[in-house]
């Protein structure tokens, strides 16, 4: 593997570079996976702001705002694997309620958010019309491998010892459906950019894998 160390500063405006001549006359559908010890969602909020600033106002969306029902996450145990792996997130409603209404065809009328996991209910909010040439940018774990439509993905990628030490000890349960992620869909053979993270301070660019 070949990586490139980059700074957080600099990497944001890279990746702001790219997203921005990406299909500029339509919408935009960015995923940016990772494992929360990744940090996925900060790195997303960083973007927001370099975007527009290119004339590409963009979207946040987290998956932790299209979670599936309690009573369908938790089914087998607080803290199963399986469980996180293939039904902790609403991943019919994404699509139905933002990536395809992005998509070619869609009404470009999107739901930031699905559900509200505090109260168990839906999120109730209103749909949102995206402006022309919006970037949608959706960030949370096990995005890739599951037949979302998205234009372009980042995934950011870490060892399992760090994953294992920058995971709190309550979440350490996850790990196991990472694991499987990593060899069932080896996501950072496809996506368009891997950062390595193990340290989400000093990340670097995969530039070529063998």
């Amino acid at each position: 593997m070949r990586v490139r160390p980059v700074s957080v500063g600099n990497l944001v405006e890279e990746l702001a570079d790219e997203l921005a001549s990406r299909e500029p006359d339509s919408f935009l559908r960015v995923a940016i996976d990772g494992p929360a010890a990744a940090e996925p969602g900060r790195l997303a909020d960083a973007l927001v702001d370099p975007l527009r600033l290119r004339g590409r106002p963009a979207v946040r969306i987290d998956t932790a705002d299209f979670l599936r029902p309690a009573s369908v996450r938790l089914e087998f145990g607080r803290e199963n694997p399986d469980s996180f792996y293939a039904g902790w997130f609403d991943e019919a409603g994404l699509a139905r309620e933002v990536l395809d209404r992005a998509g070619p065809g869609g009404d470009g009328r999107v739901l930031t958010r699905l559900w509200n996991a505090e109260t168990d209910r839906s999120a109730r909010d209103s749909y949102h019309l995206l402006a022309p040439a919006s970037v949608l940018l959706v960030s949370g774990p096990l995005l890739l491998g599951g037949g979302l439509a998205v234009d372009f993905a980042v995934h950011l990628e870490m060892s399992p010892a760090a994953l294992l030490r920058r995971t709190p000890p309550g979440l350490r349960w996850t790990l196991p459906a990472f694991d499987r992620y990593a060899s069932e869909v080896a996501p950072a053979s496809f996506a368009d950019v891997v950062l390595r993270v193990d340290d989400p301070r000093r990340p670097a660019r995969v530039e070529e894998r063998w």
